[in-house]
């Protein structure tokens, strides 16, 4: 045996006062040459100390002196590992490094340094094995003879691992410039799938974040990435589907407590706390607030320093995040809470809150953007002006003095075409959606812009000419929400502003059902939201980051002394889903529909759309961080 291993060129590391005849052989033994004569051997068709040395790199209890060995030694022939010996480069690739002595970290991103900056060829698998440390290694656990794969979220090195792996692609990106241009497709190739565990999904997203930090020229593509995946979560959970699973869950505990009896009534106390700041029991919905609570926290932290707002910086995230919106977010229908991103970073500053509502603006009256995208654009800028606090009225009575000479000079081109105008969705949507975004407005931003001053407030409401836009041809009335229409004329015959219950009421009497075709034979239904409308910044369920947006957020404060009128065709229904921040859910829509590009591509946004020159830029004077 002895005369085996001196023929194999054994050699022995540390074992200098070691019993050989009492104590086992140290791990830090290793088999074959050195590795410039094992790349000599193979280079002359010999493999056995090669095939060797692979073997010995992937024992799973190797050493971490046998690794700093054999690393000093691969840095000092790196110039001989070419693409030849990529088996070999990704046997050290793989060698688990991370939660390794700092000595061998050290050793191994010196290795990583003279790989990619003498042989670039290994840019691509050193950044994939980085990038695979991003989330938590996976464990098997076995229960009752089955083997059950999990994230090891209980490693308390894991914040540590993080560390080192930034430091990795920290060295690659120093030696290699390029990098980025080949680290993103890695990043969106290696993103979990949306049905993993939301720790795993946190990690991975917050890893991405911080790698934004020192390479920011990716930020932008960053946020794309994890954006879109939160809508994909967004989406597939609807917000009543989030309140049924929550509120079940809040009954559930509420019943199981009062089986417990009163004497453990602290306990019930701190149950319920748990049961509203804690846990969403909806598992898309926590995995879409633990992803919203690392974004928040990352858009916090990015725009102060040491507690205060950087503007500069601020401006920049405002920009990659509005690009983003814009891509992502804007044309998704129906999303609940990804939006809030941008509302979150608007509070930090009024001009952030101002550029994004001219952005909004730009887009509604633009008749080169399609009509979904205007309709879009104009929920956005009502729901927006409606629920965030940190808008001042003057900023709301700025807004209405954009939209309302708008739909005044819509209603006009509309009058002097010498045509019927007809109540044509699909020809007049951004039109009707306007409208319900000033009604929407104005139910609740009324109390500001009359409080101080009733008379001025009231002479402001009344230079709108509100009445002859709920006159008009095109009536407004008959295609806004019956619960937005509601509670408008509630406010407006209060104030003696406009009356629209005549109106409301003849446009109950003339509803006519639509009869809806398919494979299972024709339906007749009435459409209760023609507009497929929804509000974007309805109120915000997650429970987490939900605690950012909640000293932000206008909750509906239904007035005391106003009567809703309730219409015959059951529309008090409609108003108690307004009260609670639901949009009824569009049935059998007929014309646009969220997806219904092609059918709204044909132009129907510039018929009688104003021109863009009649309009100045919001809030002239006023400098934009765009």
């Amino acid at each position: 045996c002895a005369s085996s291993l001196l023929h194999s060129g054994c050699h022995y590391m540390e074992i200098e006062g070691r019993d050989f005849l009492n104590t086992p052989p140290m791990k830090t033994v290793r088999f074959g040459g050195t590795v410039a004569e094992t790349l000599a051997k193979y280079k002359q068709g010999d493999t056995r100390d090669y095939d060797l040395l692979k073997y010995q790199l992937a024992d799973p209890e190797i050493k971490d002196a046998q690794i700093i060995n054999w690393l000093q030694e691969f840095r000092n022939c790196v110039t001989q590992l070419s693409k030849d010996h990529e088996e070999l480069i990704y046997t050290i690739l793989r060698v688990p490094w991370v939660g390794r002595s700092l000595a061998v970290v050290e050793e191994y991103l010196a290795f990583l340094g003279n790989l990619v900056s003498a042989q670039t060829v290994y840019l691509c698998a050193c950044l994939r094995m980085v990038v695979s440390h991003f989330i938590p290694k996976r464990v098997r656990i076995c229960e009752g003879g089955v083997d059950i794969s999990d994230s090891d979220d209980d490693d308390e090195n894991l914040p540590r691992n993080f560390d080192r792996c930034h430091q990795a692609l920290q060295v690659i990106a120093r030696y290699v410039p390029s990098t980025s241009r080949f680290l993103m497709p890695i990043l969106h190739e290696k993103f979990p799938f949306v049905q993993k565990s939301s720790r795993t999904l946190e990690c991975y997203v917050h890893n991405l974040l911080r790698v934004t930090v020192y390479i920011p020229s990716i930020r932008r593509e960053v946020l794309e990435v994890i954006i879109g995946k939160m809508l994909k979560l967004d989406v597939s959970a609807s917000r009543s589907e989030i309140e049924e699973v929550e509120e079940n869950a809040m009954q559930n505990q509420t019943e199981e407590s009062a089986e417990e009896g009163l004497f453990d009534m602290d306990e019930d106390v701190s149950a319920d706390k748990s049961c509203r700041t804690g846990v969403m029991t909806h598992p898309v919905a926590e995995r879409l607030d633990t992803l919203m609570a690392v974004v928040m926290a990352y858009i916090r932290d990015i725009c102060h320093v040491n507690g205060c707002l950087d503007v500069e910086r601020t401006k920049e995230l405002y920009r990659d995040l509005l690009s983003v919106f814009d891509k992502l977010i804007l044309p998704t229908h129906a999303s609940s809470h990804v939006q809030y991103t941008v509302f979150y970073l608007c509070s930090f500053r009024q001009a952030l809150a101002e550029a994004f509502l001219d952005h909004l603006w730009k887009i509604l009256q633009s008749p080169s953007q399609p009509a979904v995208l205007r309709q879009a654009a104009a929920g956005y800028m009502g729901s927006f002006l409606a629920r965030a606090k940190f808008i001042p009225v003057a900023t709301v009575r700025a807004c209405l003095d954009l939209l309302l000479p708008w739909i005044h000079h819509y209603i006009d081109s509309q009058d002097s075409s010498g045509r019927q105008a007809c109540c044509d969705v699909n020809l007049h949507g951004p039109f009707y959606t306007a409208c319900q975004s000033v009604f929407y407005i104005i139910i609740f931003k009324h109390k500001a812009i009359l409080e101080g001053n009733m008379k001025k407030g009231l002479a402001y409401l009344q230079s709108l000419n509100l009445e002859r836009v709920v006159m008009c041809q095109l009536n407004p009335l008959k295609v806004c929400l019956s619960s937005v229409t509601s509670v408008f004329a509630a406010i407006t015959r209060k104030y003696q502003v406009v009356f629209c219950y005549t109106i409301i009421e003849r446009n109950s009497r003339n509803t006519l059902p639509v009869v809806h075709s398919s494979t299972g034979g024709d339906r007749v239904t009435t459409n209760t939201n023609p507009l497929d409308s929804f509000f974007p910044f309805d109120p915000y369920l997650l429970k987490r980051s939900g605690q950012l947006i909640e000293p932000l957020y206008q909750v509906w404060e239904e007035p005391a002394d106003t009567e809703l009128h309730s219409t015959k065709t059951g529309q008090q229904e409609d108003e108690d889903d307004f009260l609670c921040g639901e949009t009824p859910q569009a049935e059998g829509v007929v014309g646009m529909t969220p997806g219904s590009y092609d059918s709204n591509l044909r132009s129907p946004s510039s018929v009688g759309s104003p021109p863009v020159i009649y309009y100045s830029l919001f809030l002239a004077g006023r400098k934009c961080p765009t």
